[in-house]
């Protein structure tokens, strides 16, 4: 029998699924440039890449938790009787 906490397996397989998906979306929205932009235009360009690709980063730091959070919940269950402590008296 394995033990598993469900709660974190189930928190990081949402965090993995949300973290894919933001990095789809980013992806897919990444401004291009055009032959003929003024320097101004091409600054506000390489910021807006430089925003999606924080993004992107930030997306990722999100799934490797998520990621870290399932390998953490096999195992993470306590067993039964762990919880009761036994207190000792001292010998006089």
């Amino acid at each position: 029998m394995v033990l598993l906490d469900k709660k974190m397996l189930i928190g990081g397989t949402a965090m993995i699924v949300v973290g894919i998906i933001l990095v789809t979306i980013n992806s897919a929205s990444m401004p291009a440039g055009q032959t003929g932009m003024t320097e101004e235009e091409v600054i506000d360009l390489m910021i807006a890449q430089q925003e999606i690709q924080d993004y992107n980063t930030l997306s990722g730091i999100l799934i490797g938790i998520g990621f870290l959070l399932v390998l953490i919940s096999f195992g993470a269950r306590r067993k039964k009787g762990s919880t009761k402590r036994e207190e000792k008296k001292p010998v006089e």
